[in-house]
């Protein structure tokens, strides 16, 4: 048996840039925030530029994903951002509106980020995930003491040292219990305590310097998180 529901995720939040740039990021820039999107099958059932986006894919026994976009100019270059995340999950049902909830709010500050520090930069994207063996209930906090963050406040300067990757200097500009954002001069490094939700620990890094190499960097961050949590 399967215990398909229906679940519906709201937010509303202003963002550092005009309705125009927000749709851009949103439609074409996806990995500078979030992770690619150019491939999924997704149909565009409103599409009013730049105010209104919706975007819907279906599949079988009613099963659904559908992204809503409202966007209202601001003064001072800004948008209001009302987003809608709907849809039908199937099996695992706490978990996954419990993963996609809390998603949400980290996502769309890495939207904001993007937009403040890197909007139309080209950037190259990276997606790592940790080993099974972080998949625990101090998975998270375990990659925090290894990053030397742990207690680090939001809006902190920090200096860290990451072995194999090298010396990080910049901001945390994001922390709860389940997820961690590191800013730097040129880089968007987003942390996910997925270990909360069933999955292990992973990361994704949007490198805007002009000079990343995909390859290096998931190997390097992949031996760094191998040594967490071996």
């Amino acid at each position: 048996m399967t215990d398909n529901r229906e679940f519906e995720i709201v937010a509303d939040t202003e963002l550092p840039g005009t309705p125009e740039r927000v749709w851009q990021a949103v439609t074409a820039d996806t990995s500078a925030w979030m992770f690619p999107t150019d491939q999924w099958p997704a149909v565009k059932t409103v599409d009013e530029y730049p105010s209104h986006l919706v975007t819907r894919m279906d599949g079988p026994d009613g099963w659904f994903n559908q992204l809503e976009h409202v966007l209202e100019a601001v003064d001072g270059g800004r948008a209001k951002l009302h987003y809608v995340h709907s849809g039908i999950f199937a099996d695992d049902w706490e978990d996954q509106y419990d993963g996609a909830s809390k998603h949400t709010e980290f996502y769309l500050h890495t939207l904001g980020q993007y937009l403040q520090y890197f909007d139309g930069k080209p950037v190259v994207f990276t997606d790592i995930q940790g080993p099974g063996s972080s998949q625990t209930p101090e998975g998270f906090v375990q990659l925090k003491k290894a990053l030397g963050v742990d207690g680090i406040a939001e809006g902190s300067a920090v200096e860290v040292d990451v072995d194999g990757v090298g010396r990080l200097s910049g901001v945390v500009d994001f922390s709860n219990q389940h997820f961690l954002g590191l800013r730097t001069a040129d880089t968007l490094y987003r942390f996910f305590g997925r270990n909360s939700f069933g999955a292990p620990v992973g990361m994704t890094v949007h490198d805007f310097s002009g000079k990343a190499d995909s390859e290096l960097t998931a190997k390097a961050w992949g031996g760094f998180l191998e040594k967490v949590y071996s």
